[in-house]
């Protein structure tokens, strides 16, 4: 079987900028996704403790694991963040991802959506959202596009589509454990 392997995602700004850049994270090999994922060809990568870097070279580490969730041609991605109460989903709009060797990319478009662990969802940042095409001149098309990834991701999520099911985002999760566990032995 393939192991798991080692990639960054990094986020850019419209504008080229680098935004952010999660160092270690580990792409779930194919034979290991739930079918579903399998089918739309979604990219999982876990986290745990990763060190983030932002824009002005700042370096932190994370504080809960995640898995996070790269669906080809969707503008948006999925972070589920295995939290002390649950699961809770942090979801960017974003342009679709490109995975470029070890390196996963995509735009930031800084609008963003809570999935609580009760289940309720929260548009956030729309404020950030506007200032941001103001400033950086979003072309109508990326402007369309952003308004159709948010549609298409609150329809997932009111519909409870993948990759909304905790279930699944907790047995990734264990099974990352698991192999890491066997792997420092």
């Amino acid at each position: 079987m393939e192991p798991y392997r080692h990639c960054v995602i990094k986020s850019f700004k419209h504008n080229g900028h680098i935004h952010r850049t999660w160092q270690q994270n580990w792409l779930v090999p194919e034979e290991l996704l739930a079918s579903e994922h399998k089918t739309e060809g979604i990219k999982v990568l876990i986290n745990s403790q990763t060190p983030i870097q932002e824009s002005d070279g700042k370096i932190w580490v994370s504080r809960v694991p995640a898995v996070s969730f790269f669906i080809p041609g969707q503008w948006f991605n999925v972070v589920a963040l295995l939290e002390e109460g649950g699961v809770r989903y942090y979801c960017n709009i974003a342009s679709p991802p490109y995975l470029q060797g070890d390196v996963l990319t995509y735009i930031d478009y800084d609008l963003d959506v809570i999935r609580t662990v009760e289940g309720e969802r929260f548009v956030v940042d729309q404020d950030e959202y506007e200032m941001h095409k103001a400033a950086y001149h979003y072309p109508k098309m990326v402007d369309d596009k952003v308004q159709e990834g948010l549609a298409a991701l609150l329809l997932r999520i009111d519909q409870g589509h993948t990759p909304f099911h905790d279930q699944l985002v907790t047995t990734y999760y264990e099974a990352w454990l698991k192999r890491s566990d066997e792997v420092e032995k």
